[in-house]
């Protein structure tokens, strides 16, 4: 009697335990719940990505090249961040639908949650350094050696959304990213450049350069979309953590870089109503870069990115009156042929926490 009794407590403590485990597997699968997308909003937003990014370039080029004064870049971009946080926080407060739900978003998701800010400050700290690095790389190669090996940066996202997301590619997607790197090297290819050396420059220096900037290239995208789909924390309050960390570290590369001669000729000096059309540009393109990146990932932004540049380019021989060569036409023709292997976005990756538990629970079962 004695055992019978104990082989029904031992089998009613393994039920109960069975269902404490169901329970916290449902409560964490509910943690991050999938949003069904459609392909055709997917396909909007990386058209619009792809259009406001070319436009934003030939805009960029008319600016930088016209005779009226020159303004200062470094303001540029610091203004572009404000402007993308106004714009996240007026659409979150839009979601949230009432004053005191955005109020309350905002006390607990960004001045609640200091480590949050933290986490979502990486990548703004990620990509100064890129930029630093691509400067510097610029400083010791050649233009050209620099767009060859810049483009690198496109294989390496694939290869950290491999390694940091658990994705897998097959073998034709593996080939497509290899051949949009080629393409997007013929479509900016300038051989004339590569023989103008007016200063002394480090080979090895440039090529250590390209690396660093290639490597944060990749983690930093890939590391915000890791953010971005491993909680079901709102995309805007994503926008909004990362946006105040980005003022901060352009605040600081403005005063590193120009703050001299802001001082002299104040912060907004050069600024035209085209500056300002620039800047509505980049804060509208960005804001686009972030939805792309959560219901796709970063693989589909860099092949609209290329996309981008293409068009830019054929907008600017009618515009600029630059000429179409030949290794062009044929990087043209690669970039359109990986994007049609590569394939439509219809897997659903909004979310990387299913895939995680799921992964948890067969390293469990072994």
């Amino acid at each position: 009697m004695t055992t019978r009794r104990r082989s029904r407590v031992s089998r009613g403590r393994r039920a109960e335990g069975a269902c404490v485990s169901s329970a916290r597997g449902c409560r964490g699968t509910m943690a991050a719940p999938r949003e069904n997308v459609s392909l055709l909003f997917k396909l909007y937003c990386l058209a619009v990505m792809t259009l406001v990014a070319a436009a934003y370039t030939i805009a960029l080029r008319y600016t930088r090249t016209s005779d009226r004064e020159l303004y200062f870049s470094t303001t540029a971009v610091c203004v572009t961040e404000v402007i993308k946080l106004l714009l996240s926080v007026g659409i979150l407060a839009k979601e949230t639908g009432s004053p005191g739900r955005f109020k309350a978003s905002l006390r607990e998701n960004v001045l609640g949650s200091p480590k949050e800010l933290m986490k979502l400050s990486v990548p703004s700290l990620v990509y100064a350094v890129q930029n630093n690095m691509a400067f510097l790389a610029l400083s010791n190669l050649d233009a050209a050696v620099y767009q060859v090996t810049y483009q690198l940066k496109i294989p390496c996202t694939a290869l950290c959304t491999v390694l940091m997301l658990n994705r897998t590619l097959s073998k034709l997607q593996w080939i497509s990213v290899f051949m949009l790197c080629g393409g997007v090297i013929l479509v900016q290819w300038e051989p004339a450049q590569a023989t103008k050396v007016v200063v002394e420059q480090n080979p090895l220096l440039g090529f250590g350069a390209v690396a660093i900037a290639v490597l944060c290239s990749g983690f930093a995208g890939v590391y915000f979309e890791k953010v971005l789909k491993s909680s079901d924390t709102s995309l805007w309050v994503r926008n909004i953590q990362m946006y105040l960390s980005g003022i901060v570290v352009t605040l600081v590369g403005v005063y590193l870089s120009d703050g001299a001669e802001i001082n002299e000729k104040g912060f907004f000096y050069g600024y035209t109503y085209y500056v300002w059309f620039v800047i509505f540009l980049a804060s509208v393109g960005g804001l686009y870069t972030s939805v792309v990146v959560k219901y796709t990932d970063n693989i589909m932004k860099g092949f609209s990115a290329a996309a981008a540049i293409v068009l830019s380019t054929i907008a600017s021989v009618m515009l600029f009156g630059l000429q179409i060569t030949l290794t062009f036409a044929l990087g043209t023709l690669l970039v359109c042929v990986s994007i049609y292997l590569y394939g439509l976005p219809r897997q659903d990756t909004t979310s990387i926490q299913q895939g995680e538990i799921a992964s948890k629970e067969r390293v469990g079962g072994v």
